[in-house]
């Protein structure tokens, strides 16, 4: 796996657990990262990166421009790749990892950001709590369905793309009460 766009294009990352991790593919990232910068993202923002695995979303937000990643996992292993690949590609000073429940982190931790992204296992079942909880302008899910927020949860969905089994769904807050980017 490489980072697909920004100043780390074409690097390398390193996966923990093959077996256990399900990445998103490149071609998946890259057009992530093309809906986002519609939303003037992620340059200049803090992104928050939950069950990060390789920590592949956060990297390429921080290839991109981001200010800082948060990226969290509760696994041990997950969380060292994560910090290798940090370490390797030079920017381990714009990034923190965190080894926890994403559902704990979100309770422990409800500072705002301006991009977050949710990639859980497939067999995941607590989108409307994590939904109700994150505390972010656009949250990106990928799961094996669309993602559809309840009218409680103040997210819109702003676009839904399908990548073979993955279904990548863009959610924003329409009324701008989350956090924006620094200096926007």
């Amino acid at each position: 796996m490489r980072v697909v766009g920004g100043a780390l294009r074409g690097r390398l990352l390193e996966m923990a657990g093959k077996d256990a991790i399900r990445p998103t593919s490149d071609r998946a990232r890259e057009a992530i990262f093309n809906m986002l910068v519609s939303l003037e993202l992620p340059e200049d923002a803090t992104v928050l990166d939950l069950f990060a695995g390789s920590g592949a979303l956060g990297i390429e937000a921080l290839s991109r421009g981001a200010a800082h990643s948060t990226l969290v996992d509760s696994d041990i292993a997950a969380c060292r790749t994560i910090a290798t690949n940090l370490t390797a590609l030079g920017i381990s000073d714009r990034a923190t990892v965190v080894r926890s429940d994403v559902g704990r982190y979100l309770a422990a931790h409800g500072d705002p950001v301006a991009l977050a992204f949710a990639d859980p296992p497939y067999r995941f079942d607590g989108w409307n709590d994590l939904l109700s909880t994150v505390n972010a302008n656009v949250l990106v899910c990928e799961s094996n369905r669309e993602i559809e927020p309840s009218s409680n949860d103040g997210w819109q969905t702003h676009r839904v793309r399908r990548y073979g089994t993955p279904v990548i769904t863009v959610l924003v807050r329409p009324d701008g009460s989350g956090p924006r980017p620094a200096g926007r």
